[in-house]
């Protein structure tokens, strides 16, 4: 009875949408709720600092059901960012509104004693009350009507009770004392506020403005005997596609005609131009040097590499660390517990002192300097910094979890071939059972031809150096983790290592040579027997003794997992200084080791670069693919490295600590501004304008403290 397939679970359909009128974390969340009770939605997540939204569904939902749940949650949505009105002109009408009020309280520190006519302080505060901060209050009404708090509803409470308090003052008593500056000035401040966040937040997005930027236009493409310039969007893949020097390559593709060297650093990091020949790879983006060369188109648009690079960034700096769930829960308390604080606080200095007028400015006070605004920014705009100045220098970080448990890394399991080695092994001997050494490289040629495998591609090398013709191969059938097998010459043939002997009731013989890749040819029918060895050595990457010093430095210990021999595997971790090895491993091998070393406590990372990788990639804590190798591997992986330098390795970790370092400072501070503030506040050492001050500066502080990662740079880059 045969067992139906199985079809595979189709991954959920991503939407994204840009968000306005977010203050605080408490927007966030309050939009997330909202797009995540929308029939369909599997979930959602949004970014503060991004202020964009990523919803995932099994279906694609109608973008306007998402953009009208966004609406009733009080805030704007749409598919594409919408042009902003400039906020400065308003800001700068606000300040010269604010500065008479304050110039009283400037020329008192001087010993002057001047005060503006009650009239004139009514005249001045009220365009800023109500036409400057009128966005606090259509922000805190839909924040009531959806009866949760943010930091507008703070802002229109606290201002409004200094404002109204004012006028009481002023009509009802007669009073010459009154609070319009403050009002005023708190309106102004967090307005300025937020408008320098705003701008240092943009800088932290700078890395896939950049990408974009990398995408050319236009093409030249050859067509019907003519060439022709056409829009990029307009290529169709096997074109022939001509690149000027000096261009931008608009496609992925291999060259047909020509030489140069291409500038590929804005992709893979890699500061030196890469010489590029007939037959080479060229990606999207980059810039071609010296010389005119004509490519065929491989991939084009949203397949190509950079825009690949480019949705791997955004989805990192859309998606939230396992940190961001506690910032969450606080968020979602804060507000209704500071504006209990507030109350309180009206209380006791009414009960204590008897005058109401200073209760309610110490109260002023408290709901001012409690912004959540610090506590929401500090997480996603360290992750968007880092993500982005990791992928500058050729480091793809799949998301904030990947760059969270990349920091914490105890342990790295190697892969040897393609990853600490070349990859490109080439036949170092071939010794017949019977002495016909060609013979055997014949067989072992048409057995492997068509085969991807580096060890097929020495094979095939070596077979053509010796103007050797295979003959044709049926019934090919690979066996991961052993080899291949064929039928030649009606013989059914099996090349591989000693698993693939031993399944055949087989047994390897004695060879003697030591620190290369074996691998056994043998007919398996009829008349089984071993026909003979073939022999494969791999140079070691130059950077690759330097990578694993770097992380024993680190104190992260290296393993090695391959299914090579013992003998060349051993050999190759000596010269490295890598003290655990195991061999012989096939795909499931490797994933159980994985397994076996995560439940000893350790945090692991697994680096690999083709299909027999990817089970243990997935296995590991955290994936590293090396960017040279399948894409199975890179999608399974959590962290890419686009060149095949594993010292980007020992990067990747450094820039993922210094970037979680970041997130715990801005937290840190976030934290302890309102430890401390709310006190001060509630104690009356702070008034309403101070608090304002302080609030504004507390935003910015926390984005200008992760803009800094963006000086960060890989080792040994001058």
């Amino acid at each position: 009875m045969n067992t139906p397939l199985l079809k595979p679970a189709e991954p959920p359909f991503e939407t994204t949408l840009d968000i306005g009128g977010m203050s605080c974390a408490s927007c966030a969340g309050r939009v997330e709720r909202a797009l995540r009770a929308v029939p369909g939605v599997l979930d959602a997540s949004v970014n503060l600092a991004s202020e964009r939204a990523t919803i995932h569904s099994p279906n694609k939902p109608l973008t306007h059901e998402l953009i009208a749940a966004v609406e009733r949650a009080g805030f704007q949505a749409s598919a594409q960012a919408a042009p902003r009105e400039s906020e400065a002109a308003q800001i700068a009408i606000a300040i010269a509104l604010s500065l008479p009020l304050l110039l009283p309280m400037l020329f008192e520190v001087a010993g002057m004693h001047l005060m503006l006519p009650a009239w004139l302080q009514f005249v001045l505060a009220t365009p800023v009350q109500f036409w400057i901060g009128a966005r606090f209050y259509r922000a805190a009404w839909k924040a009531l009507r959806a009866r949760v708090g943010n930091m507008d509803l703070l802002v229109a409470l606290g201002t409004s009770a200094a404002y109204g308090l004012s006028l009481y003052l002023w009509l009802g008593e007669g009073s010459a004392h009154l609070y319009f500056e403050a009002s005023a000035v708190v309106i102004s401040l967090v307005r300025l506020g937020k408008w320098l966040e705003a701008r240092a937040k943009r800088q932290t997005t700078e890395a896939i403005r950049a990408l974009q930027e990398l995408r050319p236009a236009t093409a030249r493409v050859r067509r019907d005997g003519a060439e022709c310039s056409v829009p990029v969007a307009s290529l169709r893949i096997g074109d022939e596609v001509v690149i000027r020097p000096g261009e931008r390559i608009p496609m992925d593709g291999q060259v047909l005609e020509g030489y140069s060297h291409v500038d590929e650093s804005m992709l893979t990091g890699e500061s030196l131009a890469v010489r590029k020949a007939p037959g080479a790879r060229v990606i999207g983006g980059a810039v071609n040097g010296e010389g005119l060369l004509v490519a065929h188109a491989s991939a084009i648009g949203a397949e190509t590499v950079l825009a690949r690079i480019i949705r791997s960034v955004e989805e990192a700096q859309a998606t939230k660390a396992p940190i961001e769930r506690l910032v969450d829960k606080v968020s979602a308390v804060f507000v209704p517990a500071i504006v209990a604080i507030a109350a309180a606080t009206f209380a006791l200095w009414w009960l204590a002192g008897g005058n109401w007028h200073v209760a309610l400015i110490n109260a002023v006070s408290v709901l001012v300097i409690a912004c959540p605004c610090a506590l929401g920014l500090a997480t996603p705009a360290a992750i968007m910094a880092g993500t982005g100045v990791a992928a500058k220098y050729g480091i793809l970080i799949k998301d904030a979890e990947a760059l969270e448990l990349l920091h914490g890394v105890q342990l790295v399991a190697f892969d040897k071939t393609g990853t600490l080695t070349e990859g490109k092994p080439r036949l170092a001997a071939c010794k017949a059972v019977d002495g016909d050494d060609s013979a055997l490289l014949a067989l072992a040629a048409a057995v492997q031809q068509g085969s991807e495998h580096p060890l097929a591609r020495a094979v095939g090398t070596a077979a053509k150096e010796q103007g050797i013709v295979p003959a044709q191969a049926a019934g090919t059938t690979a066996l991961p983790g052993m080899g291949v097998e064929a039928m030649v010459l009606g013989m059914q043939l099996a090349l591989g290592n000693e698993a693939l002997l031993a399944r055949h009731g087989l047994a390897a013989h004695e060879h003697g040579e030591e620190g290369l890749t074996i691998a056994w040819l043998a007919r398996v029918a009829p008349d089984p027997a071993v026909l003979g060895m073939l022999a494969f050595g791999d140079a070691l990457k130059p950077e690759s003794a330097e990578a694993v010093a770097r992380l024993h430095a680190a104190g992260v210990r290296t393993v090695m997992l391959t299914g090579d021999t013992e003998s060349s595997a051993r050999q190759i971790a000596a010269s490295l200084g890598i003290t655990e090895v195991h061999a012989r491993l096939l795909p499931h091998d490797k994933a159980e080791r994985i397994t076996a070393l995560r439940k000893s406590g350790l945090r692991v990372a697994m680096v690999g670069d083709g299909i027999n990788d990817a089970p243990a990639l997935a296995a590991a804590d955290i994936g590293i693919a090396m960017g040279g190798g399948t894409d199975v591997a890179m999608q399974t992986a959590g962290v890419t490295l686009m060149r095949g330098d594993p010292r980007l390795l020992g990067d990747a970790i450094a820039i993922s600590r210094r970037t979680y370092a970041k997130i715990r400072q801005n937290l840190f501070w976030a934290f302890i501004f309102n430890a401390i503030g709310v006190p001060l506040a509630a104690m009356g050492l702070l008034n309403p304008m101070l608090a304002g001050a302080a609030m504004a500066f507390s935003s910015v502080a926390v984005i200008s403290n992760a803009l800094l990662l963006k000086r960060w740079t890989p080792k040994g880059t001058p």
